[in-house]
């Protein structure tokens, strides 16, 4: 009876063996050592992911530095623009918006204070008050355009970065399934560099695509708060507009 038992611990002994065998060996999980433990597919995953990652980093700095230089912009123009045009300086009013480029606002009103300067005739008319409200409104279309540059692609790296790192994930565990039909074993040993790979690949894809969804929704919603600013101001200038013409 104890004899066979011994047997049956022996056996499970040398089950517990074959499954940890190799465990001795190094498996490396430096940036290094899990780069050139990768196969070709993976190594095109992280590529990938990565030329992702710079990207939107890149949009990420361009469109802060966009919108801060235009709300710092906006913030001192608007009130030298409203001083100009309620001492009926019209020309003043341009010049001011010329120097304050960078501003959205300054570009819209500036459309509109051209056109309404530049319109034919001596008196002011409807048509010219009309003519104005166009230009304000193409102006705004442009400029909204331009604050959602980029935005597009900072959209798409955040829905598909987790899709891309599944890829990896997919590839890394067909080779783990590979490994231990080449070697004939189920050790952790025989398995670790593809499942090591298939969970670099997923971390990846998920470390790209979360701040690229938080940037996305922060810029968006600082394009909308511009899309108002914009729409008070032109609503702002047409009142003018009617007002002179009344005169």
């Amino acid at each position: 009876m104890i004899l066979a038992h011994l047997h049956q611990l022996s056996l499970h002994a040398s089950t517990l063996g074959a499954f940890f065998q190799d465990d001795n060996q190094a498996i490396g999980f430096g940036p290094v050592a899990l780069w050139n433990q990768m196969g070709w597919l993976a190594r095109g995953v992280v590529i990938v992911l990565l030329i992702m990652s710079v990207w939107s980093l890149a949009v990420m700095i361009d469109r802060y530095l966009y919108f801060a230089a235009a709300r710092k912009q906006s913030r001192e123009f608007a009130p030298r623009v409203a001083g100009a045009l309620k001492e009926g300086k019209l020309d003043e009013a341009v010049k001011v918006a010329d120097r304050n480029k960078k501003s959205h606002l300054a570009e819209v009103v500036t459309s509109g204070l051209q056109e309404f300067r530049n319109y034919g005739g001596g008196t002011i008319a409807v048509e010219q008050t009309e003519s104005s409200k166009r230009a304000l409104e193409r102006a705004e279309a442009i400029v909204h355009a331009k604050l959602k540059r980029g935005l597009s692609g900072l959209a798409t790296i955040g829905a598909t970065a987790p899709f891309v790192g599944l890829f990896g994930t997919v590839a890394g565990i067909l080779k783990a399934f590979g490994q231990i039909a080449a070697q004939k074993t189920t050790g952790i040993a025989a398995i670790a560099s593809g499942i090591s790979e298939a969970l670099v690949t997923t971390a990846l894809g998920l470390l790209v695509a979360i701040p690229a969804v938080w940037a996305f929704n922060y810029f968006t919603s600082k394009v909308e708060a511009f899309d108002v600013e914009m729409d008070n101001s032109s609503s702002e200038l047409v009142d003018y507009f009617i007002k002179q013409s009344r005169r």
